[in-house]
């Protein structure tokens, strides 16, 4: 009777314990909500009041117009005397300068790697409401959700190497709008990011835009 007692009790703690791992792993995959991006000096100037300044201009004293018509004298034409020798001069001169060759740009023989980062920083807008949020989305990880409705997935994100001709910020995104409380959803972008081009490249949808402002460690 008490192998028995034992044997229920062993049974149980283990029932236990595989309930607890799955929920775990039920909660680790599902999307969290998307949290701002610290913006302290955003946050100063959003709260400080601005006060116009007026600038005040003192009109300048002005001359009484004269009575009279005024006669304007026109000044006396210069004449440039031009001298023979002067003028072969100029020509042996141009003669004897040599063309400027243009220098050309060193390309490096193998190009830069693009370094990759570990967040992807997005900025959304709900058009219905006007919300609008900075969040991170880890590269790999878990998804965010913005705005109830809204999930991002991030397959990566780099940045431009220094001998690129502009600086930018790329990431490959997964979108999906799946209201709270759904299994399913539908996707409605996948592809890449470029900061430096939103509105080319961003989620553009009815209800909602998207786009990556950058990429961080």
């Amino acid at each position: 009777m008490k192998i028995r007692r034992i044997l229920l009790g062993a049974a149980s703690v283990a029932a236990v314990l595989s309930a607890g791992a799955v929920t775990a792993s039920v909660l680790q995959d599902a999307p969290r909500d998307a949290r701002p991006v610290q913006d302290p000096i955003g946050d100063i100037l959003r709260t400080t009041p601005t006060q116009p300044s007026v600038p005040t201009e003192t009109p300048p004293a002005g001359a009484p117009a004269p009575r009279a018509p005024v006669a304007v004298t026109p000044p006396p034409a210069v004449v440039i005397a031009e001298d023979a020798a002067v003028e072969e001069k100029a020509e042996e001169e141009v003669k004897a300068e040599k063309p400027v060759a243009e220098k050309a740009v060193d390309q490096p023989a193998t190009p830069a790697r693009r370094q990759r980062r570990k967040f992807a920083i997005i900025q959304a807008i709900d058009k219905v409401t006007a919300e609008t949020m900075k969040f991170e989305v880890e590269v790999g990880g878990r998804p965010v959700r913005f705005n109830q409705n809204l999930i991002f997935a991030a397959r990566a994100c780099e940045v431009t190497t220094p001998d690129e001709l502009t600086e930018d910020a790329i990431a490959y995104m997964d979108v999906s709008l799946q209201p709270r409380g759904r299994q399913a959803g539908r996707q409605i972008f996948r592809g890449w990011m470029f900061a430096s081009s939103p509105a080319v490249s961003g989620v553009q949808n009815p209800y909602y835009d998207a786009w990556v402002v950058g990429c961080k460690n």
